[in-house]
């Protein structure tokens, strides 16, 4: 890994108990200018507006054209952008909300850590409680994932169903995750020719967006994000989580195979499996994704 942030030029991760920090103020303007072109893929019109919360000042994203539904919540780290794909389809259940953690490469502004259970459980819980009145719809990928789990387990007052888009936190992270992850970093850098095979090869189609790759690099180079290495739940723990669960695992995935996915899946009580085509760079088939995700939220709705 040290040799791959020597020839990408990626910045250190905050140092342990301090939370995340731009590398320069020109780092920030850098990313800032990417960010607003990355964010006109979601559909418009789209809002942005800051929460604040005990612990931070979070930047949402709102696509709301039926806005007296139950809210849709995008959890994931480094910010929301990524979630183009399914705003539009997800938006027809009922108010899509985009979340920006803080202690990433966004505009939120973290005033304590982020990665402790029960400090990311009470700064999501307080920020719920603010976009609605309703229990949320909370759809997490990676290590948002992570973060729905959790919720479900420590603060599911306001959780209505959680699904899980190749999660973190259900399996250790083995040599094949972090030769994918190197890889895949590489890959972003290529010339577009190479890219588009290597796009297909990695199952990564985001890597052929060019407003998101230059995001992925502005924040990779000139943030320095709060480490986010999750333990894994327990089979205890993922017990605890009595709401719906739709848990969706990429064939290829280097985070969590279909094994793996229909095994700890089976713990939760109320959890439904799907195994889809792609990998954790991204899945396939992306309409009959939405529309698998959009009628497990609706028949959950309360």
């Amino acid at each position: 890994m040290f040799g791959i942030k020597r020839i990408t030029g990626a910045a250190d991760l905050a140092p342990e108990g301090k939370v995340g920090s731009w590398v320069s103020d020109a780092a920030r303007e850098k990313f800032m200018a990417a960010y607003e072109r990355a964010f006109d893929l979601w559909p418009q019109p789209r809002e942005q507006f800051d929460v604040e919360t005990a612990t931070a000042t979070t930047r949402v994203h709102a696509f709301r054209p039926h806005p007296d539904g139950e809210p849709v919540v995008l959890l994931s780290a480094f910010n929301s952008a990524g979630f183009h794909p399914h705003v539009a389809a997800l938006a027809d259940v009922g108010p899509v909300y985009g979340i920006d953690m803080p202690g990433e490469a966004n505009p939120s502004v973290p005033r304590d850590l982020m990665t402790p259970p029960a400090s990311c459980a009470a700064w999501l819980d307080e920020l719920l409680a603010q976009l609605s009145d309703r229990p949320a719809h909370l759809v997490g990928f990676s290590y948002g994932g992570w973060m729905a789990m959790n919720q479900a387990i420590l603060k599911p007052e306001r959780v209505a169903s959680i699904t899980l888009l190749d999660p973190a936190g259900l399996t250790k992270l083995d040599a094949r995750f972090w030769w994918w992850l190197s890889v895949s970093g590489l890959a972003t850098l290529t010339p577009m020719p190479l890219r588009r095979h290597l796009s297909r090869w990695l199952d990564a189609p985001a890597m052929l967006v060019p407003d998101l790759m230059t995001l992925l690099w502005a924040g990779t180079r000139g943030y320095r994000a709060e480490p986010k290495f999750p333990g894994v739940l327990t089979d205890d723990q993922l017990r605890e989580i009595a709401v719906p669960v739709l848990l969706v695992a990429g064939a290829r995935s280097a985070m969590l195979t279909p094994a793996e996915a229909r095994a700890r899946g089976s713990v939760m009580p109320h959890a439904a499996v799907a195994i889809v085509p792609g990998s954790h760079g991204g899945f396939n088939r992306i309409d009959e994704l939405n529309d698998r995700v959009a009628a497990f939220i609706n028949a959950h709705g309360h």
